[in-house]
């Protein structure tokens, strides 16, 4: 019998992008869970992910503002913040919320997975 394996979320509003991490993450055996706005994410509530995968850079709600939002209503999964433009004040922001990592788009397969993977 095979066990299942985590779900994890990717939040992105780039398609291709989303489709790109999807790909990779399924490939290596993780079930992705997508979607593309943190409003979307919001609406959707689904079971807790093992990990999330946002972008910074999004419409009406950035990964920040989601983490934050996460983080007040007490929810410590580990995140990974992507980011075309990582500035010192997101990497300072970010720490705050307790984001492990934040990485410049687009992000390595092994970057993504080895985070995944340290929370196997």
């Amino acid at each position: 019998m095979m066990s299942t394996r985590a779900e994890i979320a990717v939040i992105d509003d780039d398609e291709a992008v989303l489709e790109s991490f999807r790909f990779m993450l399924e490939a290596a055996g993780y079930e992705v869970l997508a979607y593309p706005s943190a409003i979307a994410f919001l609406e959707s509530r689904p079971r807790r992910p093992r990990c999330l995968i946002l972008d910074q850079h999004m419409p009406r709600m950035s990964g920040l503002e989601l983490a934050a939002r996460l983080r007040a209503e007490g929810l410590g999964i580990p995140i990974m913040l992507i980011t075309a433009a990582p500035t010192p004040a997101i990497a300072a922001r970010a720490a705050r919320l307790g984001i492990e990592r934040v990485l410049e788009k687009p992000p390595g397969e092994e970057e993504l997975i080895g985070f995944i993977a340290a929370h196997d």
